[in-house]
């Protein structure tokens, strides 16, 4: 057994509420592990953000965050605000898992738990991982501006418990009010581009809502933050580059550009939806992104 129990951060909410049902399984797993843990559950937004600050402000080497993207997320800004270096585990118990795939962890729940109190009993080392920063927020996976944001957005509104299907039938109904295309102007390194757009992705892993390859190429120890934008399109080009978007064979297509990047700015004429690792933020007209090489220990 370890001397001291590791926390376990769990947001029952999670998985359109399903986590909670996990919360005594996912103890008794590790458990026979040779895991100790205490079990944390958040009550509301900003619970889990708070409680890892203070795990990461007291030093704590490590915590475990069960949950989705919304839970990594929150887990992510509250060690990254206090300079932590608490290193997290991820049991994935959310809806899109966006980060769980990103970071090659089981996305069966009972699976990711096993192997992650193997690799606790082992004393296998911390892996490295970047993070990114967006205005004054950190973010693990990836930032949406534009129609892919305005996805998000109706697909929060939705509880049914039917997974990463829940954000195929967004983009259908974000189809029938109409595709988005805001006038803006971008730089990125030694780039830019002006006019106006369908999207902006800013990546650091390849999935957004689950099943949406939108950044192929990403990887989230590599350095760098990958750009994916969409020139604008009509109703009937975003049914046709569906299947290449869930595929990640969209890159290449003429109205679609991709870029490695390390820094990007985003100016728009008027406010628009944005994401941060999936949940919803408010109306904006300006972004600034930067990476944060190897600033996230995954455990």
């Amino acid at each position: 057994m370890r001397d001291e129990p590791i926390p376990i951060l769990l947001n029952p909410a999670a998985g359109r509420g399903r986590a909670a049902q996990h919360a005594e399984s996912i103890v008794d797993i590790l458990e026979s592990s040779g895991i100790r843990s205490e079990l944390k559950l958040s009550t509301t937004v900003g619970d889990l953000e708070q409680l890892a600050s203070e795990y990461a402000a007291a030093g704590a080497s490590g915590i475990i965050i069960a949950g989705g993207d919304g839970s990594v997320h929150e887990a992510v800004n509250g060690i990254l605000k206090v300079g932590g270096r608490t290193a997290f585990g991820l049991i994935p118990i959310g809806t899109g898992n966006d980060f769980a795939k990103a970071s090659n962890t089981p996305l069966d729940w009972k699976a990711a738990t096993s192997a992650l109190g193997k690799r606790l009993h082992d004393g296998i080392p911390a892996r490295i991982a970047d993070a990114g920063r967006i205005n004054d927020r950190f973010f693990a996976n990836g930032v949406g501006i534009g129609f892919d944001a305005k996805i998000n957005r109706i697909a929060r509104k939705y509880d049914w418990p039917i997974g990463d299907l829940i954000y195929l039938i967004a983009v259908f109904e974000g189809l029938w009010d109409g595709v988005i295309t805001p006038n803006v102007e971008m730089t990125f390194d030694d780039g830019h581009h002006s006019g106006p757009i369908t999207l902006a992705n800013v990546s650091n892993g390849p999935w957004v809502g689950g099943m949406f390859h939108i950044a192929p190429m990403a990887r989230i120890d590599d350095g760098h933050l990958d750009l994916v934008f969409a020139k604008p399109v009509t109703r009937s080009r975003v049914l046709a580059l569906l299947p290449k978007l869930i595929k990640g064979t969209h890159i290449g297509e003429a109205d679609i550009s991709a870029k490695a990047i390390r820094q990007f700015r985003l100016i728009a004429d008027e406010p628009v939806p944005c994401h941060v690792d999936g949940e919803t933020q408010p109306l904006q007209t300006d972004f600034e992104i930067e990476i944060l090489p190897q600033s996230l220990l995954l455990l």
